[in-house]
């Protein structure tokens, strides 16, 4: 049976900290379960509920794990709560937008697998959306009993970053819970992300006790179809909460720097020392990415991918930042039309 007490959900004195003595009287805390076009289900301790949204909240502005004040016997959402953390990603086509994927994570499961789905540069998009969001990441490595040579994946995940948690398994066996038992303690929040065919949903199974359908992968690329088409928050047997998301073709950047910063620590901090603040890393005099590279220091290909992450994280901050400008002055222009309406 679902344990939908407070603690039992990851309540925190980070919560309680937010709610004024009246509302703690008449409205009701609850975390969000799955959210729909128009509607809303949280969990509290009262039980599921169906909520619709006040005037002024969007679903755009609700993700799943979100603490969230409700009136249960109006079945209305009344307040998202200021978040622990969030894990967002930019829109894959730059509108000025960022996309909710998950709220107040403790753990970014990364999940890839030992064959050709391997690909060093989209497991570092993910690790640079969750360090910049301050969300611990664990990359698992599936199908390691489908190959001959695991550890060299382990080894290629483990370069990707300092002291990074890396576990080559096989998604289905029945240690899976096992291995990640360190992260799915009573309380603790996951989310499980990664591209399709990678083996999310049986580990996801492993987990929560499910037994939700997997598609078989294709043979030439190693990928398969989307088996899971939303978020939703699941308990899992440990007492966690997992968060599966679907697997996502489009994982654009924005406004994550320092995530970048910390992705590619042995690239950031050799950059403070070159002799130009803006040295491009390339053929500048006094450049100590470049003195890194000649010492084996640096990985030329992990320079490759951070520059391209840098120019697609400026890209995008500067369109979200013109989008922001933009709403500003319409919302300007239209308080002053509505003045103006009064006004005759």
């Amino acid at each position: 049976m679902t344990d939908l007490t407070r603690d039992a959900l990851g309540w925190s004195p980070f919560y309680m900290t937010q709610l004024e003595i009246e509302e703690l009287e008449t409205l009701t805390p609850a975390r969000i379960v799955t959210v729909h076009r128009d509607r809303v289900v949280g969990f509290s301790e009262i039980g599921p509920q169906e909520l619709t949204l006040d005037p002024g909240i969007t679903t755009a502005a609700v993700a799943v794990g979100d603490w969230v004040l409700c009136a249960p016997e109006q079945h209305r959402l009344i307040r998202v709560l200021d978040r622990k953390t969030e894990l967002t990603r930019g829109t894959e086509y730059h509108t000025g937008e960022k996309q909710l994927i998950a709220a107040n994570l403790d753990t970014l499961f990364i999940t890839s697998s030992c064959n050709n789905d391997f690909n060093p540069a989209r497991l570092e998009r993910y690790l640079a959306l969750a360090h910049d969001a301050m969300i611990m990441p664990v990359i698992l490595l599936t199908k390691a009993d489908q190959s001959d040579d695991p550890e060299a994946y382990v080894d290629q995940a483990k370069g990707l970053g300092r002291d990074l948690e890396v576990i080559a398994f096989d998604a289905k066996n029945d240690d899976v819970p096992t291995l990640l038992a360190p992260w799915c303690g009573n309380g603790q929040t996951v989310a499980l992300a990664g591209s399709s065919g990678v083996g999310k949903t049986t580990v996801a199974n492993a987990l929560t006790g499910g037994d939700a359908a997997t598609q078989d992968i294709r043979e030439d690329d190693a990928r398969g179809r989307h088996t899971t088409t939303g978020r939703s928050l699941h308990q899992m047997g440990s007492g966690g909460w997992l968060i599966d998301t679907p697997g996502m073709r489009g994982l654009g950047v924005a406004e994550v720097a320092y995530g970048i910063d910390a992705t590619f620590p042995e690239i950031s901090e050799l950059a403070t020392q070159c002799k130009f603040r803006d040295c491009e890393h390339e053929t500048e005099p006094g450049c100590a990415v470049q003195a890194g590279i000649e010492s084996g220091e640096v990985d030329p290909d992990r320079l490759k991918r951070f520059k391209k992450l840098k120019r697609e994280n400026a890209y995008a901050t500067e369109t979200i930042a013109q989008a922001r400008d933009r709403f500003r002055k319409l919302g300007k222009m239209y308080r002053s039309a509505q003045s103006k309406k009064k006004g005759r």
